[in-house]
């Protein structure tokens, strides 16, 4: 009898080390252009989980590369005191240094959107465009939804919960993603680190990750802002006080639509992302 061979994990890729931090990332494409996509700080997340829509329709036109960032998915989780927007930052800058790239656009989701501010501000040259999807970056009172995510504890249920807050439409998440996003939460470390990263109070971890106004109004990139109408995780309030920071900004608001643009509108995001890079 033949053994069936073994599936291959979706969510490995290639690894690197990028500022001292082993990095697993994803790579489709081979466009002259670059362009980084950086994930949210869901439990159990990963590059994969949050970009597996994104990649294809991207790769068809530029070279693309999603990491996980240190303390998530695949990658290495070195400890507490590698975790917070400039370890982020330094690892995303890294990566791009240790493939060779001297430039890339950069789109960003939510936690990861703050990353890619950050890197914008202090390495401009670094950065091409920039796409930011219900981004943090600046201070807002911590939600309801957000304090939800980053206090999960593993179960079924918690993590249902947790994605319900996530989307707009009740259809779009079910039991079935409910235990593949637990079980990933639960693999051996990866509840440890996500528990150090954003502790109660957390409202200090939503001010950790802001990049002052200064900075921001002195941002040269050509940016789009990208925001859910019933986003319950972050709220639209923070792209509407980006749009007014950023000069050359721009604002695509989706109606019936929460925290998963690049999900529960997935043609709709792709395509202003792909014309906008373009």
């Amino acid at each position: 009898m033949t053994t069936p061979p073994m599936t291959r994990n979706p969510e490995i890729g290639e690894t690197v080390t990028a500022a001292g931090v082993r990095t697993n990332y994803l790579a489709a494409g081979s466009g002259e252009e670059t362009v980084v996509l950086v994930h949210g700080s869901g439990p159990g997340v990963s590059a994969y989980a949050n970009w597996r829509l994104v990649v294809p329709e991207l790769a068809g036109r530029f070279r693309v590369l999603a990491p996980d960032m240190a303390g998530f998915g695949h990658s290495e989780r070195p400890g507490p005191a590698a975790y917070g927007l400039e370890a982020w930052s330094a690892q995303l800058v890294g990566l791009l240094d240790a493939l060779g790239v001297a430039r890339a656009h950069i789109v960003g989701n939510s936690f990861g959107g703050a990353i890619a501010l950050h890197v914008a501000a202090h390495h401009p040259e670094r950065v091409g465009k920039l796409v930011l999807m219900g981004s943090m970056g600046v201070p807002f009172p911590i939600t309801e939804g957000l304090e939800r995510v980053w206090g999960y504890t593993p179960s079924v249920a918690n993590m249902r919960a947790v994605l319900d807050v996530f989307a707009y439409s009740p259809g779009l998440v079910g039991d079935d993603l409910a235990r593949v996003r637990h079980e990933a939460s639960v693999r051996p470390g990866v509840q440890e680190a996500f528990a150090s990263m954003f502790p109660a109070p957390r409202q200090r971890w939503v001010e950790a990750m802001t990049t002052p106004d200064d900075l921001l109004r002195a941002l040269p990139h050509r940016v789009l802002l990208v925001h859910g109408r019933e986003d319950r995780v972050i709220p639209l309030e923070t792209s509407l006080r980006l749009a007014t920071l950023i000069e050359r900004a721009d604002l695509l608001v989706f109606s019936h639509c929460g925290h998963w643009s690049m999900i529960e509108r997935n043609a709709d995001f792709t395509r202003a992302v792909r014309d906008f890079l373009s």
